[in-house]
C-alpha cells in the first residue's frame, strides 16, 4: 500500500511537471503580451509600412492569445504564435515584438517537450524569423533567425532537464521514504522479537525457581514443615517478581514505537559483569576505567540488567564512534537511586562518522532510554562540552529483593 501511494505521488507529479493545465498566470501574460504587441504598433508607426489597423489587431491576437494554453497544448501553440507573426508581416506590418509570442511558445516546447518536438519547432521559428527579417540585410537577418530561437531554446531545454532532475528526486524522495518506513517497521518486529526473548528468559528463570522449590515442599512437607514452608515462601516470593516483569516487559510491547536495541541471546548478565564487559572493550583498544560508588547493594535483576545494557551499549558506540579515545565507567549506589555515568573523551556525536555516508539512526540510544523507561528511569545522552560524549542512567531501585543479585565493587 504505501508503494502504491509512493508510485500515485510520483505519476501525478511527473504529470504536474511536464503537462500541467492552464494557468491564470499564463492567461495574463498572454493578455498582457497582446496589449504590448498594440502598443507598440500604435506608437511606432515608420513610413513605408502598413498602418497598424483593425487587422494588425486581430493577427497580434492571434500570435499572442494562444500563450495561455501553451503548458497544456505547447505545439499548438507555437504553431498558432508562428502562423499569426506569418501573416502580421506578409501582411504589410513592420515587424515588432510580436515576434516575442512564437519565442515564449518555443521555449515551451523546448522545456516540456521530447527533443524530436524541439528540432521541428526551432527549424519553424527560424524560418519565420527569417521571413519577418527580410529587410535586414542578409548576414544580418541570417544571424538573428539562427541566434535568437538557439538561445531561447538552450534555455528551454536546460529548464526541462531541470523538471526532469526534480522528478527523479521525487521519485527518490518517495522510494527513501518506503524504505524508512520498511526500516522502522522491521526495527519494531526486531525489537519486540528481542523483547520477546528477555521475557522468556526471566520466565524461565523464575518458574524453574519456582518448580524446584514447589518439588521441595511437597517432598517435605510431611517430614520437614519448617523447611516446606520456606521453599512455599521463596517460590511465592520468586513468582510475584516473575509477574512483575512479565507486566513491564508487556506494557513496551504494546507500545508502536520502535526501539531497536542489542539482540543478545539468552539471559542477560547484570552488574556482577561490570569488569569482565571492561575487559573486554580494553582487549578492543578501548582503555576503561571503572568505578564504583557508594555501598553495592543486591539490585532486582531488571535493573540489575538494565544498568548493565546500558553500560554495555554506550562502551560499544565508543568503541564504534569515538575513535582513539578513553572511557570511564562510574556507578554510584544511592540511596533510592542508582546512577550510571559513562564517558569518553573522543570524537562528539556531531563529529561521529555515519556509515556508508549516510545519516545513521540512533537505535543504541532509543534502545538505551527504552530499557530505563521500563523501570520509570531515565537515560541522557549527548556530547560534552570539553569533548566527547556523555551517557548518564538514572534508575530508581525498589527496596532490596532478599534473592536479588549482589553486586560486588569493582576496582577504581
Amino acid at each position: 500500500m504505501v508503494r502504491d501511494r509512493a508510485y500515485s505521488a510520483r505519476m501525478i507529479l511527473r504529470r504536474a511537471l511536464r503537462r500541467p493545465g492552464p494557468r491564470a498566470g499564463d492567461t495574463v501574460l498572454a493578455i498582457c503580451l497582446v496589449l504590448g504587441f498594440v502598443a507598440a504598433g500604435e506608437t511606432w508607426d515608420p513610413p513605408g509600412w502598413r498602418p497598424f489597423d483593425t487587422l494588425a489587431i486581430l493577427l497580434s491576437a492571434v500570435a499572442g492569445l494562444p500563450l495561455a494554453l501553451r503548458r497544456r497544448y505547447p505545439r499548438t501553440t507555437l504553431l498558432v504564435s508562428c502562423a499569426g507573426y506569418a501573416g502580421y508581416v506578409a501582411a504589410g506590418y513592420v515587424p515588432s515584438i510580436t515576434v516575442w509570442a512564437s519565442l515564449l511558445a518555443v521555449y515551451t516546447v523546448a522545456a516540456t517537450r521530447p527533443p524530436r518536438d524541439l528540432v521541428v519547432g526551432m527549424a519553424l521559428t527560424m524560418a519565420v524569423i527569417l521571413y519577418g527579417g527580410a529587410s535586414l540585410p542578409g548576414p544580418l537577418a541570417v544571424i538573428e533567425a539562427l541566434l535568437v530561437p538557439a538561445c531561447v531554446c538552450a534555455v528551454g531545454t536546460n529548464a526541462r532537464r531541470l523538471s526532469e532532475r526534480n522528478v527523479q528526486l521525487a521519485d527518490l524522495t518517495a522510494r527513501l521514504r518506503v524504505e524508512q518506513e520498511y526500516r522502522a517497521r522491521q526495527a519494531v518486529a526486531e525489537e519486540r522479537v528481542r523483547i520477546a526473548r528477555e521475557l522468556h528468559d526471566v520466565v524461565a528463570h523464575h518458574m524453574s525457581v519456582v518448580s524446584v522449590q514447589a518439588g521441595l515442599a511437597r517432598y517435605t512437607l510431611a517430614s520437614d514443615p519448617q523447611t516446606a514452608r520456606g521453599a512455599l515462601d521463596t517460590a511465592l516470593a520468586t513468582s510475584g517478581e516473575a509477574l512483575t516483569e512479565m507486566r513491564r516487559l508487556l506494557a513496551v510491547l504494546r507500545m508502536a514505537r520502535p526501539d531497536p536495541g542489542e539482540h543478545g541471546y539468552g539471559t542477560a548478565p547484570g552488574l556482577s559483569r561490570l569488569e569482565e564487559l571492561a575487559g573486554r572493550v580494553r582487549s578492543a583498544g578501548v582503555p576503561v576505567e571503572v568505578t564504583v560508588t557508594g555501598t553495592p547493594r543486591p539490585l532486582p535483576s531488571g535493573h540489575d540488567q538494565c544498568a548493565f545494557r546500558v553500560i554495555q551499549e554506550a562502551l560499544t558506540n565508543v568503541l564504534r564512534h569515538a575513535g582513539p579515545a578513553r572511557a570511564s565507567v562510574t556507578v554510584a549506589y544511592e540511596a533510592e537511586r542508582v546512577v550510571v555515568h559513562v564517558v569518553d573523551d573522543g570524537r562528539g556525536a556531531g563529529e561521529r562518522p555515519a556509515p556508508h555516508g549516510m545519516e545513521e539512526v540512533p537505535h543504541g540510544l532509543l534502545g538505551m532510554r527504552e530499557r530505563a523507561s521500563i523501570y520509570d528511569g531515565q537515560v541522557i545522552a549527548g556530547p560534552r562540552p570539553e569533548g566527547g560524549f556523555e551517557v548518564v542512567l538514572t534508575l530508581p531501585v525498589p527496596p532490596a529483593s532478599p534473592d536479588g543479585p549482589v553486586t560486588p565493587a569493582a576496582t577504581p
